[in-house]
């Protein structure tokens, strides 16, 4: 933040409207400022402080234990080398991975939820994942496994997914319902693709393939990490960049429009930033379900707010992500499951809880 950023905290009767909440209000130079819940922000360092110690704990146990203070050390450059090594080197780069991913995944989730004013909107629900793991295959079976290259497969596959989804549910405009309709489509159409490809393939890829494709942090080393920083970070800056723009879209396109925004563009200027973030995740880990479906709408359950919560959700999504690859680390060590088969068995549980909470509301 520059020096000429100042923060102002107002409650419901500082001059500004609140709607009956305490309000922090951070200006930057003209035009960006930021405006966010005092509970908003307590639940964002909450969830913060929890993912931190979850990394903590990763970077801790394995085959090598070390307790919490001397993982501490480690991150400062103190303590002996062999802790060092292993923090630092070996384990470090899969922890700070999962943040990024969560985090990514997270916000892409409350873009699309916002945008199709609907709890489905998901990348993993309408395709877009599924889209990013076509390209990687393809980029696998044309070009090689370099890294580069399935993260530029994972763009193309996930930014074609779209296109295709965006064209076909087009009529007058996007209506939230229909896209998701056709993207759930066009997704089991690409699963279908996807299967074909493994059947198809020599049996060397074909099992790589299958393993990328579970979702897994297995692999991470530190090489990887930098882009994966850099990108989430362009795309947040893009993200702040638009202002409110996503808030007011998901009042309606009419009441949108009415305050000024040109709706068909900025919806497709989301589109393409939350489409980016996915296909970042997913080239970087393989496509992981449920974190961008569940994380928003955790979030909104905690902020207690009815509107975009970006900030909580990546929160949300980079604790949700840390927490699941622990628990695939450790929960049958010394074998280690796939990050992603954590995340799908953790959201069957949550859309159990989720699809039970009317009946019991409803009562006997």
């Amino acid at each position: 933040m520059s020096g000429r950023a100042k923060s102002l905290l107002r409650g419901p009767a500082g001059g500004r409207l609140g709607f009956g909440r305490r309000v922090v209000v951070v200006r930057f130079p003209y035009p960006l400022s930021l405006r966010f819940g005092v509970r908003t922000l307590t639940i964002c360092g909450v969830l913060g402080l929890a993912a931190l110690a979850v990394a903590v704990l990763g970077l801790g146990t394995g085959e090598f234990e070390v307790p919490p203070a001397d993982v501490i050390q480690a991150l400062a450059g103190q303590g002996s080398g062999a802790t060092r090594l292993v923090v630092m080197e070996w384990r470090l780069p899969r922890v700070l991975m999962a943040l990024l991913i969560g985090g990514a995944l997270g916000l892409s989730g409350a873009i699309f939820q916002s945008l199709l004013r609907n709890p489905l909107g998901s990348p993993d629900v309408i395709g877009f994942n599924m889209g990013a793991y076509t390209g990687v295959l393809v980029t696998m079976l044309l070009v090689g496994r370099g890294y580069y290259e399935t993260a530029a497969g994972a763009l193309i596959g996930g930014l074609l997914a779209a296109a295709v989804v965006y064209l076909l549910a087009y009529k007058q405009g996007v209506h939230g319902f229909r896209l998701i309709i056709v993207g759930i489509a066009i997704s089991a159409v690409l699963g279908s693709v996807n299967q074909w490809f493994i059947i198809k393939v020599k049996l060397q890829l074909a099992v790589a393939a299958a393993i990328w494709g579970q979702g897994s942090l297995n692999t991470v080393k530190w090489e990887q990490v930098p882009p994966v920083a850099v990108a989430v970070a362009l795309l947040t800056g893009c993200l702040l960049a638009l202002g409110p723009r996503l808030s007011l879209l998901a009042m309606g396109e009419e009441s949108a429009a009415a305050l000024g925004v040109i709706t068909e563009r900025s919806r497709l200027l989301y589109l393409l930033i939350g489409v980016a973030l996915t296909a970042v995740a997913t080239a970087a880990a393989g496509p992981v379900s449920f974190v961008a479906l569940a994380a928003p709408q955790l979030a909104r359950l905690l902020t207690r707010t009815a509107g975009v919560a970006l900030a909580p959700s990546a929160a949300m999504g980079a604790l949700l992500m840390m927490t699941s690859d622990w628990l695939g680390q450790r929960a049958f060590a010394p074998t280690q499951l796939p990050v992603g088969v954590v995340t799908v068995s953790l959201g069957g549980l949550y859309f159990v809880w989720l699809l039970s909470r009317p009946l019991r509301r409803a009562g006997p």
